[in-house]
Formats: C-alpha cells, structure tokens, sequence
C-alpha cells in the first residue's frame, strides 16, 4: 500500500507575496504536484496534507531564530496553494474524506505527530514525497521514513525549494543515503 505526502505547498510557502517563500521555483511544480496528487486521490490511495503551524508569538520555536514568521496559526499562510487549493475545494465531500489534514511544528510530518501511526493502521509501506522546500522539510520527512522502514518515493518535478544548491544536494542524498526513488513525469 502507498500514501502520498503532500508537504507543505502552502500559501507562506510559494506565493510571490509568502512569508518565506520558494517563489518561482515552488511555483515551477504546481501543475505536476496537482497532478499527482489527482491521481492518487482518483486511486482512492491515502493522501496527507502535512502543514506546517506556527504560533504568532512563540518565542521558544527554534526555527523562530532561523527564519521569519510563516504559516501562522490561523492564517492564509497555511492554505493549500494555487491550483492545488482549487482543486481540493472542488472536491465531494467523499473524496475529501479520504485526506488526512495534519500539523507539524517540526520539519518532519513525523515529529511529534501521528503520521506512523496513521500510515501503519493503513497497511502502507511506500511513502510518495511532493512538496516543499526538498532540502528542508522533504528530506527531514524521508529521514525519518528511512529510520521508520518505509520505502520512499521523491517526485523530483513536485519538489523545489528556495536554495538551488540545497535542492541539487537533497535530490542526490534521496538515492545515495536513504535508497529513495527519485522519479519524474518522463520515468512513469
């Protein structure tokens, strides 16, 4: 069985106007991340919105000394961005029963969350990866699928992020240390 992961593709994330924003880049992979997540949707596979949540004033985040605000609680930062957005409103109520909607305070979506426990009552044992930034937040979740025996797939042309090189580097760390499959639209 396989779950699709959608990581952050939010408003903060890769609008022009986002708090900390992919920019271009983010926005270079909103047709395909669709796409996928279309698909595995229409499969009736296990699709989990992992999104990341900050507190407006909490000082004791470590990412608070790192980075700008973003995706503050109860925002338009956290919503799905673009095309994607669109086309989960769009959706039948029973379809979107079969989302899972989940916060990370973390980088990871296993940090402190029940994603394994989720994924592990399902039967699934693949994990797809879309989302951003691949070099942050991405490769923190493979990490942790690696640790927790998944098998995971990083969709190459759904993934960016607003460090060029970190992304170079992330996409090559997928395959050599955790044995992840990278694949794009032209290797289906």
């Amino acid at each position: 069985m396989k779950a699709l992961i959608v990581v952050d593709y939010t408003f903060d994330f890769v609008a022009d106007e986002g708090k900390l924003t992919c920019g271009a880049p983010g926005q270079s992979i909103e047709s395909r991340l669709t796409s996928i997540t279309k698909q595995f949707i229409e499969n009736n596979d296990l699709v989990v919105f992992a999104v990341d949540l900050h507190e407006e004033d909490d000082t004791y985040h470590p990412e608070m000394s790192l980075f700008p605000p973003h995706n503050i609680k109860g925002t338009k930062g956290r919503e799905q961005y673009g095309m994607l957005g669109d086309y989960i409103n769009s959706l039948p109520d029973e379809q979107k029963k079969l989302l899972y909607w989940m916060d990370k305070t973390r980088y990871s979506a296993f940090a402190g969350t029940n994603l394994d426990l989720k994924l592990r009552e399902r039967s699934i044992t693949e994990i797809h990866l879309v989302g951003v930034c691949s070099d942050i937040c991405v490769l923190h979740t493979a990490i942790d699928a690696y640790n927790r025996g998944f098998s995971i797939v990083v969709h190459e042309d759904a993934v960016q992020s607003f460090n060029a090189a970190g992304h170079d580097w992330a996409l090559q760390h997928f395959t050599s240390v955790l044995g992840a499959k990278v694949v794009n639209k032209s290797s289906h």
